[in-house]
């Protein structure tokens, strides 16, 4: 490796250390559902932020506007104590319940907008051309949520903090943010994790939904914390997960986000990787249905490392007895994007993944 382009110290050796010893097959625990139930306990150890099971969500609903096949409303929700949190509510027309979809939004290094950019922002026009400009980058011109609510779900996507009505924040003020909390014996990606799993707990308590049905859905970091939420959170029936799964070892090389730290915070529970890698904590959601896509030209992750992840989340499904439940791909010609085929073929997997019961 060239001068001058690793880190320095004694990071090598720390890396080479890392073994994943609570790993499922690895772990002495041989039991599956102990071994769940251990794994997770190990994962909410780590977020450093306390359950809020006991906080009442209070939610408080704007009025209802109609969209194409289904009605809009915004609601204000107490995901945790600590704040009050918005988010477009998108149910269709006709009787229900329906089944529902937790829509994360990505990260992106954009912040003044967040859950806009899945759901078209009716109630702000402001904010209606930087939401455009995103669903063209990222999604073919589609925006997400409306076109699943469109389909017969009901879909709940609120603001990460950071962004969109959450005092947005700028790339740099990033790790200011996360040091406070690291300070307050907290964590960026802890209360971002007990938000997400609150959110499922949310979206499944609601009348208008079936709660056999409800999953999570995510594009880059909104992937990560879809995968992450079907790992902490038993309301979730399925997730789909787009350009976000790698192994961490993958990812420690230079120049990765990882490395940067600015956005790398939202995803680093200090201390988890001495227990778990990303696919093992993703294998706590086994055997749930879930699907991974990524992209070969992904410049986030490597293509090697994603089949290499794909692999270890399959050897765990198999070893239940559910590898048809569990669907990995690599598109060869996609990079850092969701297109619209690879979006018809989620929801088509989504919505068998999730059919009614006969």
């Amino acid at each position: 490796m060239p001068a001058g382009t690793d880190l320095p110290g004694c990071h090598p050796a720390l890396k080479a250390e890392l073994t994943f010893p609570l790993a499922w097959g690895t772990s002495p625990v041989r039991d599956f559902g102990a071994w769940r139930r251990t794994a997770r306990a190990k994962v909410e150890e780590h977020l450093l932020v306390d359950r809020q099971d006991d906080t009442p969500y209070a939610p408080e609903y704007t009025a209802r506007s109609d969209g194409d096949g289904y009605t809009r409303e915004l609601v204000t929700v107490s995901l945790t104590r600590y704040a009050r949190v918005r988010g477009a509510l998108l149910t269709p027309h006709g009787a229900g319940p329906f089944p529902a979809v937790l829509l994360l939004h990505d990260h992106g290094s954009r912040f003044d907008i967040g859950k806009e950019k899945l759901v078209r922002p009716w109630y702000d026009d402001s904010r209606l051309a930087a939401a455009r400009e995103w669903a063209d980058r990222h999604f073919d011109g589609r925006f997400l949520g409306d076109e699943l609510a469109r389909r017969g779900h009901v879909v709940f996507c609120a603001d990460a903090l950071g962004w969109g009505d959450r005092e947005p924040l700028t790339y740099t003020r990033q790790q200011a943010l996360a040091g406070t909390l690291f300070q307050l014996g907290s964590s960026l990606a802890g209360l971002l994790a007990r938000e997400d799993a609150r959110a499922a707990g949310f979206l499944a308590g609601l009348a208008r939904v079936d709660t056999r049905r409800v999953t999570a859905a995510g594009f880059s970091m909104g992937g990560y914390r879809a995968w992450q939420t079907a790992a902490l959170s038993d309301d979730l029936a399925a997730a789909v997960s787009v350009c976000w799964m790698t192994g961490l070892k993958d990812m420690l090389v230079p120049g990765n986000n990882t490395l940067r730290g600015q956005s790398a915070f939202h995803m680093l529970h200090p201390g988890l990787a001495r227990h778990l890698d990303h696919p093992d904590v993703a294998s706590i959601a086994a055997p749930r249905p879930m699907l991974f896509l990524g992209g070969a030209r992904d410049p986030l992750a490597t293509a090697e490392g994603v089949r290499a992840a794909h692999a270890r989340l399959r050897a765990v499904w198999r070893s239940r007895g559910a590898g048809d439940r569990l669907r990995t791909e690599v598109w060869p010609d996609v990079g850092h994007a969701f297109p619209r085929r690879m979006q018809d073929e989620a929801f088509a997997w989504l919505e068998s993944a999730t059919a009614a019961p006969a």
